[in-house]
């Protein structure tokens, strides 16, 4: 069997709706976790914990806006059966990727955040790997329009 066998337009499968469902979800957590932290006050954290808020650049700030709710719109995309939602996925996966950079590029942050706390950005990233991928392999087997 050949890849672009593999990939042909199949009859769409009911068990779609929960990927999207779920998916949907997903970034809905995202969003909601962005608002809790943006509206956060470093002054009512402990003095390691407010160390690592205010070490955030601006532009990490920027990267998790637009990853989670560009991932939210790519989400509805996927309940819409919509083709963009590959593309918006596809940004919101760009985004972390350039939001998480800052833990390797960003001296200030880096020395502020222990090493154990990376560990959730790399299943964060995971899972939103995952729900690309369900968005491209429904684009490919001709469940999206």
């Amino acid at each position: 069997m050949t890849l672009e066998a593999s990939f042909a337009p199949q009859p769409f499968k009911n068990w779609y709706w929960a990927g999207a469902i779920a998916s949907t979800l997903w970034m809905m957590i995202g969003c909601g976790m962005y608002l809790f932290e943006v509206t956060l006050d470093p002054a009512t954290l402990p003095a390691d914990q407010r160390g690592m808020v205010e070490a955030i650049p601006v532009w990490m700030w920027a990267a998790f806006a637009t990853a989670v709710w560009v991932g939210l719109a790519g989400a509805v995309m996927l309940l819409l059966r919509r083709r963009l939602a590959v593309a918006l996925i596809g940004v919101s996966l760009i985004a972390m990727l350039i939001q998480n950079s800052a833990y390797v590029i960003d001296d200030r942050l880096r020395e502020s955040v222990p090493s154990e706390s990376l560990v959730l950005p790399v299943i964060i990233m995971a899972i939103t790997w995952t729900v690309f991928w369900f968005a491209r392999h429904s684009e490919k087997r001709g469940w999206l329009r």
